[in-house]
């Protein structure tokens, strides 16, 4: 049975001790600044990108990588003998695993397969470090491994909690309107991905102990259906809101072995600081 090379893209978040110990391969997205291009997570990082904007005033953008981008990836792992399973964001969200399958159809059949992970940051990531769990488990096919984390795909649940509506509104995220009345009003809203799309699951008004509290309330719904192994707490620039958050979720759950990860470019693009997350599988 051939080896099969995970690969995944720059947005899923993981850590850089889990990628390398795994020898994950990871495709960068890009974050442009005017004329300015960085791949992410290579030329870029979020603090970088945060002082950037405090500097010029100018929000990010962010483009996906190109069918060129992914045949450099693709082919060296290919002309090895590798097999190549590559989970991506959604492509509801961004044209990366369109791209990629362009550039798997330029090689033989079933020597690449393409996941749409239907999420994005950590939700990608869960589904790359369960792949790597299940080869460690039993030798799969290609064909057996997709299969099964196409089964997973639907069980992810992500929650971002944002802080500020800035960069959702440059984003085109949210209108002027919604910024200015939530900025005013201090609300802060609760992100949620469904079927691939990012929607407002809620809007909390106040301090920001109350945005944690309203993140805790979600996971405590879905308690009793959480795979305790696949509990992944993420944030971009605020650590310490993270490792309460963690704490109190494995006081929730002791039995859970939570990851925590640092949120990307693209995503600190779209989400600003201060944001954390929630990611897991709902069994």
């Amino acid at each position: 049975m051939q080896r099969i090379r995970i690969m995944t893209d720059s947005t899923s978040d993981l850590t850089a001790s889990f990628i390398e110990e795994h020898q994950i391969a990871v495709i960068p997205l890009y974050v442009n600044f005017n004329d300015r291009v960085f791949r992410d997570g290579v030329d870029l990082n979020a603090e970088q990108l945060y002082q950037t904007v405090a500097e010029t005033d100018v929000f990010p953008k962010t483009s996906s990588p190109s069918p060129s981008d992914f045949l450099e990836r693709f082919t060296p792992a290919i002309e090895a003998g590798d097999d190549i399973l590559f989970i991506g964001i959604s492509s509801r969200l961004s044209s990366t695993i369109q791209n990629a399958r362009i550039a798997a159809s330029e090689f033989d059949d079933h020597r690449i397969e393409v996941i749409d992970s239907l999420n994005l940051s950590a939700g990608i990531g869960v589904l790359v470090m369960k792949a790597i769990m299940l080869l460690k488990e039993e030798p799969l096919s290609l064909s057996q491994l997709a299969e099964r984390i196409r089964t997973l795909v639907p069980k992810v649940r992500t929650y971002f909690a944002v802080d500020t509506l800035e960069y959702l509104h440059r984003g085109g995220r949210c209108s002027a309107m919604e910024n200015l009345v939530g900025s005013m009003l201090r609300i802060r809203p609760i992100l949620e991905v469904v079927e691939g799309q990012i929607i407002v699951n809620r809007k909390v008004r106040g301090k920001r102990e109350k945005l944690m509290n309203e993140m805790v309330e979600l996971f405590l719904q879905d308690h009793p259906h959480i795979d305790p192994l696949s509990v992944v707490v993420n944030q971009s620039m605020c650590p310490e809101d993270a490792q309460q958050l963690s704490d109190q979720l494995t006081s929730i759950m002791p039995d859970a072995q939570i990851t925590l990860t640092q949120a990307g470019c693209v995503i600190c693009s779209h989400c600003g600081p201060k944001t954390f997350s929630i990611v897991y599988f709902r069994q």
